[in-house]
């Protein structure tokens, strides 16, 4: 891959937690190809080496683990690993999160009717299905945090990167619990910036619009290829258009983590999306 400008790593160690997944897999790529050594965490441990082997092959540094990001346990012998075999971690990014069907409703208005019918309605969501996501995408953010920045403690020039959301501004229909656990993501990123300040380390956050990934495609995109109803509503609350491309993550990231670019600016959530959060739909 080739990124959009280059900033100096070398000799920094960068944590990707969520590393199997098409947007931090290529955001590792994008820190391999600016001389940091990465360590690529993801449940799926195959997953995360195939990502770490094709940073590998283009002459990166990189290494694959598996680790849950809801597991201090877990996370602390992947962080043994890690220090043994490539060193401090000097940035992380929490890019571990997602959605889950049991916490998702089948219709975006509710109506009496509904309770006469076979689909799920807000007050069938299963309060697993909610704890889980809420889980993944907050307390999966703030347990590796807790792992991996006491390697950051007093070095200087060190970085933690969150991934939040659009549904943090304003929630999407259907998907109440990630919609709420991503308005919690951008909430511990500014509190994580306060706290951590005094020690240099810098704490922000991308908020991605709209971009297909392997978890969202089946919703976005019937099995022959056309758009959906919901496409369709997204890519015209999107003034751009479209959807974003992958690689239109890396500068914003590139960017957040440069000392010499963003040295003063920690506790901020950025909107990447199109104009999606600037458009009020007249």
């Amino acid at each position: 891959m080739s990124v959009p400008f280059e900033i100096d790593l070398q000799g920094k160690v960068a944590v990707v937690t969520g590393a199997g997944g098409v947007l931090c897999s290529s955001m590792a790529e994008a820190l391999a190809e600016c001389g940091a050594k990465v360590a690529l965490l993801d449940l799926n441990e195959e997953a995360a080496k195939q990502s770490a082997d094709r940073i590998a092959e283009a002459g990166g540094t990189a290494k694959g683990y598996q680790a849950n990001a809801l597991d201090k346990e877990s996370l602390k012998a992947a962080h043994e690993k890690i220090l043994k075999e490539l060193g401090a971690c000097d940035i992380l990014i929490n890019g571990a999160g997602g959605n889950h069907p049991l916490a998702t409703t089948d219709k975006e208005y509710f109506s009496v009717k509904d309770f006469h019918e076979e689909i799920k309605t807000f007050f069938d969501l299963e309060q697993s299905g909610v704890e889980f996501v809420f889980n993944l995408n907050f307390i999966g953010t703030l347990l590796p945090t807790q792992e991996f920045a006491r390697d950051m403690v007093g070095r200087q020039g060190c970085n933690i990167l969150n991934i939040s959301s659009m549904n943090a501004y304003a929630p999407l229909t259907k998907i109440p619990a990630y919609s709420g656990a991503k308005a919690a993501v951008s909430n511990f990123t500014q509190w994580l910036a306060v706290h951590f300040a005094k020690e240099g380390i810098r704490v922000n956050a991308l908020a991605p619009g709209f971009f297909v990934t392997n978890q969202n495609e089946k919703l976005l995109y019937r099995e022959d290829g056309s758009p959906t109803e919901r496409t369709g509503k997204i890519l015209a609350a999107t003034p751009m258009g479209r959807f974003g491309k992958t690689e239109e993550l890396l500068g914003s990231v590139l960017f957040l983590l440069s000392e010499e670019a963003s040295g003063f600016i920690t506790g901020v959530v950025l909107p990447i999306d199109g104009g999606f959060l600037a458009y009020s739909g007249v």
